[in-house]
């Protein structure tokens, strides 16, 4: 019986993952120098999301936000967006080619607060100020177009809009 419940047990837990992490439509980080290489051809930004495991507010910002967003034109002309869980044990390639881990990328943008929006150019330099935190959907959507169109203004050498 024993042996039982710990199969079930086992087959529970490896099939429970974050709802975000099957396909959102932000795709994981795995190689920047190649993500800045993509924005830069389409002469716009690299949108780092700095999410964690368990974290409801990442999941909000996540699917209420930057899935619809992934999958509108007038977004994938601007932004190459990527999703990047701070305590992931994979390595990632940066943008400077060299091997870095999920929690360095984090320190590296000064963030150690989920989630965290970060908008670079194509080098990883940051473009405007980080959006960090998720106090509720009023006006999200708003701040982060805010970011997203003062980063590419910048990368395009254009007067923010108004």
């Amino acid at each position: 019986m024993n042996k039982v419940v710990a199969l079930l047990f086992a087959i529970l837990a490896c099939a429970w993952v974050p709802a975000w992490a099957e396909d959102d439509g932000v795709p994981p980080v795995s190689d920047l120098q190649k993500d800045g290489a993509a924005a830069r051809a389409i002469n716009g930004v690299v949108l780092l999301a700095l999410v964690a495991e368990n974290c409801v507010y990442c999941e909000h910002v996540l699917k209420d936000f930057l899935e619809p967003m992934s999958h509108n034109t007038s977004y994938q002309e601007r932004v190459v967006m990527r999703r990047v869980l701070v305590t992931g044990l994979d390595d990632v390639r940066g943008f400077d080619g060299k091997s870095t881990t999920p929690a360095e990328l984090a320190e590296q943008y000064g963030t150690n607060f989920t989630p965290t929006v970060v908008l670079l150019d194509s080098a990883g330099h940051r473009l405007v100020k980080a959006l960090i935190g998720f106090s509720g959907a009023d006006y999200y959507g708003m701040y982060l177009d805010e970011a997203i169109d003062a980063a590419v203004a910048k990368v395009r050498g254009q007067a923010p809009k108004q």
